[in-house]
Parts: structure tokens; C-alpha cells; sequence
């Protein structure tokens, strides 16, 4: 979700929500620490330079339960770190504590914004070394299957 399509949805909701992707809500006592450019700098397994960038929200949650931030607010610190940071309509990443610091994609349903979980992935598989049918699920149709039994008494596999 760019971060323009998040200005957006702060314009149609009355609350600002966030959820994981199992349904869990964040509190609603959230604070938004944050607002800010991650830029990663690096190299590939496959030896290709790659620069990406992101904005990034961090969210933290304090004892202080009576706390809500409201769309505005969080709209209006977007547009300070915008101007301040020359903060250009990016990706956003969202930084939310579970066990450690976990980083998430954002979606929004309509009502509250969504933590996508991320995952990791090779950017260069061609030249990994992984062959090509470790990467894919097999595929197999029914009427390929052998419906007699594999198993025989005996026979060492049960």
C-alpha cells in the first residue's frame, strides 16, 4: 500500500485501526513513533545491486490505555514527515513488536489497516542453485494416482 493510498483511507475512517492478518487487532491504545524512509542498500546471492526504499511506520503500544490517535493526527504527522523528510509516495512498512521486531506490508479493508505478514524470498533463484522443482509445489493429477495399495504386509513401509 503506498503511502498516498493511506492519506486516503485516513480521510474515510472515523477511527484509526490496525489488525494483523489473523484477525488480531492492534490496541487501540497504539502510538505511532515513527513516520520515516528506510532505505536498504545491498547485494543479491545472484551478485546484483539493489536499492530499495519504503516509508515506514513504527507502532508501540504504552501502559496509557486512554490514548487514541485519530486520523487526523496521524494524517497530520504524515504530511510533517512528508515535508520535512521529503518523504515521496513510497511502499509502506510498518514495524510492529511481537517476539522481536516483526515488519509488515499494509493493506486496508475498508475499515482498518491490515499487517501483511512479510517473507523472505531469493531475488536471483536463476543463479542460486536451487533447481527449478524445489521452488514449485509438485503437481499431480488424480487420475495419475495409482489406487492400489503401496503398502503390503511385509513389505517394510508401514
Amino acid at each position: 500500500m503506498k503511502l498516498s493510498a493511506v492519506k486516503e483511507a485516513l480521510n474515510k475512517v472515523e477511527a484509526v485501526n490496525f489488525e494483523l492478518q489473523n484477525g488480531q487487532p492492534v490496541p487501540n491504545h497504539f502510538h505511532v513513533t515513527e513516520v520515516g524512509i528506510i532505505t536498504k542498500h545491498f547485494i543479491d546471492c545472484g551478485g546484483v545491486v539493489r536499492n530499495e526504499k519504503v516509508a515506514n511506520f513504527q507502532l508501540w503500544e504504552a501502559g496509557d490505555v486512554d490514548h487514541r490517535l485519530s486520523p487526523q493526527k496521524l494524517a497530520g504527522i504524515i504530511s510533517l514527515s512528508e515535508k520535512t523528510l521529503g518523504i515521496e509516495d513510497l511502499e509502506v512498512e510498518v514495524e510492529y513488536q511481537s517476539e522481536t521486531i516483526g515488519k509488515y506490508d499494509l493493506a486496508f479493508n475498508g475499515t482498518n489497516f491490515i499487517l501483511i505478514n512479510k517473507k523472505t524470498n531469493c531475488l536471483a533463484q536463476d543463479k542460486c542453485g536451487i533447481p527449478e522443482a524445489k521452488l514449485e509445489k509438485p503437481r499431480i493429477r488424480i487420475s495419475q494416482i495409482n489406487n492400489e495399495p503401496t503398502c503390503t504386509p511385509g513389505g517394510g513401509c508401514c
